[in-house]
């Protein structure tokens, strides 16, 4: 029902004006509304350790379903709107959202407003992590893009500014400014000793600079994002008891605490496509520091980890392209020789299979080394450490898309 009710919505939203038709052309409307859609299935298997779901029993809990229409209502002004539902393990559940939607007017080639969801530029590939048809591989490399972690990297709510600037001999300049919040249903591992009342993301700047450079297919870029967390935690009794008798608690707590994270993100990106090769370099640290108004039950922390990718794809004919690429996460860029659950080493291959223009079918494989992206509450409680270091995790996935 509801989303029978959203196409709807869109549906009125984007009907166009009968007027504006160009009658010069009768037979082409250049405010032709645009709907285009798809539909995943992938499965997932892994060695050993648990990941993103139940994996090593295998999965099929590995679904995505997004239906969008773009309706241009002038030559500078349109608006659009995506429907999306997934399931990946624990997340999701089929639960229908509006993915993004916006009001977009372009005053000029440099200079154009969005307003509404709009997605967040992030390095390179963060605006197709839901378009399985315009990459190689089935998960882009986690250190940069955790799919996980999708709804709080995926869009932001306010506006953007963006623009394309020539530079004559010099390439060109594209740049994209935001500034707004995120709301995200956040839940919660099992076995935390907490209840979370409520999560708000106060406010969520950024922006990225991308520079087409004069060697046609290359391009350099750098994207930043700040943003705050703000939660607040319910403990139990049986959980603060025991620091209220022990006098590291005040008489009258009553198990609520407010904590509070900034958080800074950063990449710097550098790709070459050229003809059937495309090449991609990234390198990123994410920096947040956590304040608590009780630091003996959440405790204050700083932490900056470090995440970093190479990849490498070439289209041998139409409907075939192998892909490669190798990712890298540390949670502390101060700990990169600790234990197994302080890294994470992935060396993944793709092949890709265009079946028609409507339909492919991608394989996948991952040799991983390190435990530092896993999740205990996917692994029995289990810490990382005491997770197997070294594991394979396979993937297939078709689409199919209009």
């Amino acid at each position: 029902m509801r989303l029978r009710q959203c196409c709807v919505l869109a549906a009125l939203l984007a009907v166009t004006p009968a007027a504006a038709q160009d009658e010069s052309y009768p037979d082409v409307d250049p405010l032709a509304l645009q709907i285009h859609g798809f539909v995943s299935q992938g499965f997932l298997l892994t060695t050993d350790n648990n990941y993103l779901a139940e994996s090593e029993r295998g999965s099929f809990e590995f679904t995505e379903v997004g239906l969008n229409f773009t309706q241009p209502l002038s030559d500078e002004l349109r608006v659009g709107i995506q429907l999306f539902a997934r399931d990946l393990g624990p997340l999701g559940n089929y639960s229908v959202k509006a993915d993004w939607f916006y009001v977009d007017y372009r005053f000029a080639t440099w200079l154009g407003l969005r307003a509404g969801r709009v997605k967040l530029p992030f390095g390179l590939y963060n605006e197709v992590n839901d378009i399985d048809q315009a990459r190689v591989p089935i998960l882009l490399p986690q250190s940069v893009y955790p799919v996980a972690n999708r709804d709080f990297l995926l869009a932001q709510t306010g506006l953007e500014l963006y623009g394309y600037v020539p530079l004559g001999p010099g390439g060109a300049l594209d740049y994209r400014l935001y500034g707004g919040t995120i709301f995200v249903e956040a839940d919660l591992a099992a076995g935390t000793p907490y209840e979370l009342v409520s999560l708000n993301i106060p406010y969520v700047f950024g922006g990225r600079l991308l520079w087409e450079t004069p060697l046609p297919g290359l391009r350099a870029g750098a994207s930043m994002q700040l943003l705050r967390l703000d939660a607040d935690l319910a403990f139990g009794a049986m959980t603060f008891g025991p620091l209220v008798d022990g006098g590291r608690l005040p008489a009258d707590f009553d198990g609520r605490v407010s904590a509070e994270v900034p958080a800074l993100l950063w990449v710097g990106s550098i790709e070459y496509a050229f003809e059937d090769l495309l090449l991609a370099l990234e390198y990123s640290r994410w920096h947040t520091e956590a304040d608590s108004s009780a630091p003996e039950l959440f405790p204050e922390s700083e932490r900056t980890n470090e995440r970093l990718y190479g990849m490498a794809a070439y289209r041998i004919n139409p409907w075939f392209q192998p892909g490669l690429y190798y990712s890298l996460y540390f949670p502390d860029v101060e700990d990169r020789d600790g234990t197994r659950a302080d890294s994470q080493h992935d060396v993944a291959a793709t092949l890709r299979f265009d079946i028609n223009s409507h339909w492919l079918v991608k394989l996948e494989a991952h040799y991983m080394r390190g435990t530092a992206a896993l999740s205990p509450a996917l692994n029995d409680g289990r810490r990382l450490v005491d997770l197997t270091r070294t594991w394979g995790l396979f993937l297939v996935k078709t689409t199919a898309y209009f």
